[in-house]
């Protein structure tokens, strides 16, 4: 099997893109991060400086609303699981889902809540403690 040169990555990465498909640690990183992002930093409200993404804006449908992002955020905790994270970690991320999806069932409330209560985030931040200490050449340095 041949390797991959500069050129044709660029092919492989339509519109800058860049998606990893391993199950490697940093694989998982980089999934999850872009997850992350995705669901809680998309967009920034102009004027008043707040980052929020599809958690916050998809919420604001009823029912369908969280549903979606109870299981993109039910993704993260999957991807966790795959990655050997103890059970008690697991746990603490099925918590954060379930009690987001909760909290913003409630109308009104609930989409307040979205903003203040990021589950995904506090999840990534489980995932990458937890990849820094057991996989450290997945580390990034960030700067």
């Amino acid at each position: 099997m041949r390797r991959m040169d500069t050129t044709d990555q660029r092919r492989a990465r339509p519109m800058g893109f860049a998606v990893q498909t391993g199950t490697d640690p940093a694989s998982v990183r980089a999934r999850v991060v872009a997850m992350e992002r995705l669901l809680e930093r998309s967009l920034t409200i102009p004027g008043i400086d707040v980052s929020v993404g599809l958690d916050a804006l998809v919420g604001l449908v009823p029912v369908l609303g969280e549903v979606l992002t109870a299981a993109m955020g039910t993704y993260i905790v999957w991807e966790a699981r795959n990655l050997g994270l103890p059970k008690w970690k697991l746990a603490r991320m099925g918590a954060n889902v379930l009690f987001d999806t909760a909290i913003g069932a409630i109308p009104v409330i609930g989409d307040a809540a979205d903003l203040l209560f990021r589950s995904n985030s506090k999840n990534l931040r489980i995932l990458l403690n937890h990849i820094d200490k057991h996989h450290p050449q997945a580390r990034v340095i960030e700067g």
